[in-house]
């Protein structure tokens, strides 16, 4: 067998199980190996039968002692119930619908039982255990038992049986990229180990020694990847801007920049006069005036002869920023264009002309503006807001518009500094940690429905105020599979209507055409609606001053950075504003997470304590993220190794950038192989 044979050809696959495995992303021997268990079941524990406690799982070695009795309780349930009996007392086991069991399980002969321990009346009970015969112990009981993700058409036992082929087949040759010397040097097992102990862990310090080796390789294969995507972008020469005076635009502001702004701006522009294309990103909390920092930049390319591309993820924040951008720029006699799928053919062919001809220095647009047919005189610098709405691909294919052309990628969504190391780990970052002077601090309360009366109440005097409120509810409709509680946007948004007879409340979601969306945001930008009930389509970059009231419908079931996210949408105007977290979870986390959202408005820590809590769904839950996939490492859980893992990578990049020695060949392989995998998924 090769690492490359299709797992069609395991004995017990065939076809249909290879089409199912396919699903879960497998098709070949290596592919299986990769495919780690989600989790394990520990039957290795044993335990007595007077020693049994109400709701552990635990195997227990005992004599069947009565005779297996089959009963037929009605049509589709069937009974099979027996008592087995250690030295130390009696116990009840019961199987439903499995009768064929009377052929295998016979009293006087003792077999090794595992499952969750129940109590009916006073005696302890399993049901539909698993079980080995005595003295065959590592089949079912009495070892780790790994429990792998799984679709229609294949179980548990056929992956696992497939995995021990592709092991013994050819599990000697499966490499992961760790060269040898950083393997001995970090105390790593081997990788033969590392992989038989990971599918069919001997012990828990087995199993602890092979995920060491594999959490370490994939973490390690990953900073090399991002190594060499950082040293390719080294090489790769931009337009060389002369110096400029940023204080003659940083002047006919009408407020002084922060030092935090200063300092990303001074960064970018050091970048953009180096003779390399600079890639960076620059990350700032919710308003801490990123947009300040790209029109400076901008008006720095057109001093050096040069357009401009702004990319934004939305028609409606296109809108904004067009006006944001006109604003700063029109003083200096910068042309700015507009380019958008919804408008007219005429007005479209003006904005593709004046870019064609040099006419206007600036394009602000969506996704149109990496259409064919958008072509600029002299494109020099690409910037797309909201980093995370974009895959690297549109970012490289805005960019290929202009002649060494630079990047500058701007993300409000807090990342951890060692994630932004990863997630961006092609691009130089810039943070801006400070928020402009007179920026509203958004008073924060966790609370219950029982609030509901009193929220429609303040709801009513903010608009009686003139004021407006935001309602964010985690779902579009509820439906008979919806869990007990769940708020879903159309019928909250029914419901307030009905409470606030005289107020306007309007309704908006992710399933709605983007034309209707888009009308929708407008109306409550403008002023036209009093509520806006709506899922987390709102979350990004929506600028509505007039708001001053976030509600949070199911508060529990969002992630803190989202919830960071959504509470900065308030306090963007000169109002004092609120954020209402509503919840009714009683699960003791739930409540400990909301309370972190009620200390704080720091989004980096926001972000940490979301890392800690709950791992790093909610920073890499986008596939768009271009973070490639991985199989067994947890960032949030392996902080520590991805520190051992990055210090490594660094040491071997900082000898041999490029990987071409022999010992650092295989790192190269897997980390190529990890960045084709992962444009093939983006593109």
């Amino acid at each position: 067998m090769e690492l490359t044979s299709s797992v069609q050809y395991l004995k017990g696959i065939g076809e249909a199980k290879a089409r199912a495995l396919a699903r879960l992303g497998v098709r070949d021997a290596e592919g299986l190996l990769n495919f780690f268990p989600r989790a394990y079941e520990d039957r290795s524990r044993f335990s007595t039968i007077a020693r049994l406690t109400e709701g552990e799982s635990v195997s227990v070695r005992a004599m069947i002692v009565t005779e297996p009795e089959f009963s037929f309780v009605r049509r589709g349930m069937e009974l099979l119930r027996f008592r087995i009996s250690d030295s130390t007392g009696t116990m009840l086991v019961t199987y439903f619908n499995q009768s064929w069991l009377r052929r295998r399980l016979r009293r006087g002969e003792s077999y090794t039982f595992f499952g969750r321990v129940q109590l009916v009346g006073r005696t302890f009970a399993f049901t539909n255990p698993a079980f080995d015969p005595e003295g065959e112990e590592g089949r079912q009981t009495g070892r780790i038992l790994p429990v792998y993700r799984l679709t229609s058409g294949i179980g548990q036992r056929d992956i696992s049986a497939a995995v021990r082929q592709a092991l013994d087949g050819c599990g000697m040759a499966v490499t992961d990229g760790v060269p040898e010397a950083v393997a001995a040097s970090r105390s790593l097992c081997t990788t033969r180990y590392a992989y038989e102990n990971i599918h069919f862990p001997a012990d828990a310090r087995a199993l602890a020694l092979a995920r060491g080796r594999l959490v370490f390789a994939e973490l390690f294969t990953l900073v090399c990847a991002m190594g060499l995507l950082r040293g390719e972008r080294g090489d790769k020469p931009g337009l060389r801007f002369a110096p400029a005076d940023f204080g003659e635009f940083m002047r006919s502001l009408p407020f002084a920049p922060t030092s935090a702004q200063l300092r990303a701006v001074e960064e970018c522009a050091a970048d953009m006069a180096s003779g390399r294309a600079m890639n960076r990103l620059i990350q700032g909390d919710v308003g801490s005036g990123k947009t300040l920092c790209a029109a400076a930049l901008i008006w720095y390319a057109a001093k050096n002869g040069c357009q401009s591309a702004f990319m934004a993820p939305t028609e409606l924040l296109c809108e904004q920023h067009f006006a944001t951008l006109s604003g700063f720029l029109e003083p200096f006699g910068i042309r700015t264009v507009k380019l958008t799928g919804s408008m007219g053919a005429k007005a479209k062919r003006e904005t593709l002309t004046a870019l064609a001809s040099g006419e206007a220095q600036l394009a602000v647009g969506t996704h149109a503006l990496i259409s064919e047919g958008v072509e600029f005189a002299r494109l020099g610098l690409v910037v797309t807001d909201e980093q995370h709405r974009f895959g690297v691909a549109q970012r490289g294919a805005l960019a290929d518009k202009g002649e060494r052309a630079h990047v500058l990628v701007m993300s409000a969504t807090p990342i951890p500094r060692t994630l932004a190391l990863i997630i961006y780990g092609d691009l130089d970052v810039s943070v801006i940690d400070e928020l402009p002077p007179g920026r509203q601090r958004v008073d924060t309360f966790a609370v219950t429905t029982r609030y509901r009366q009193r929220l429609n109440a303040f709801i009513e005097r903010l608009a009686g105020e003139g004021r407006q409120t935001f309602v964010v509810c985690p779902a579009i409709e509820a439906d008979a599979e919806s869990p007990a509680g769940l708020v879903s946007a159309e019928e909250h948004a029914r419901e307030l209507a009905r409470a606030l007879p005289r107020l306007r409340v309007e309704c908006v979601h992710g399933r709605m055409k983007a034309k209707e969306r888009d009308a929708v945001m407008a109306r409550f930008v403008s002023g036209e609606a009093d509520v806006l009930v709506s899922t987390t389509v709102i979350e990004v970059g929506v600028d509505v001053p007039n708001a001053a009231l976030m509600i949070v419908e199911n508060a529990e079931r969002f992630g803190l950075s989202q919830l960071h996210q959504l509470r900065g949408r308030v306090g963007r105007g000169s109002h004092k504003s609120w954020c209402v977290l509503v919840s009714d979870a009683a699960n003791e986390d739930s409540r400990s997470r909301l309370a972190v959202m009620t200390r704080t408005y720091n989004g980096f820590e926001i972000a940490e304590e979301d890392l800690r809590l709950r791992g790093p769904g909610d920073f890499f839950g986008a596939r768009q993220h271009g973070l490639p996939e991985l199989h067994i490492a947890d960032l949030g859980a392996d902080m520590d190794v991805l520190a051992a893992a990055r210090d490594s990578a660094a040491e071997v990049l900082a000898a041999d950038p490029e990987l071409k020695k022999p010992e650092n060949l295989p790192a190269r392989t897997a980390a190529e192989k990890l960045l084709s995998a992962t444009h093939n998924r983006l593109s």
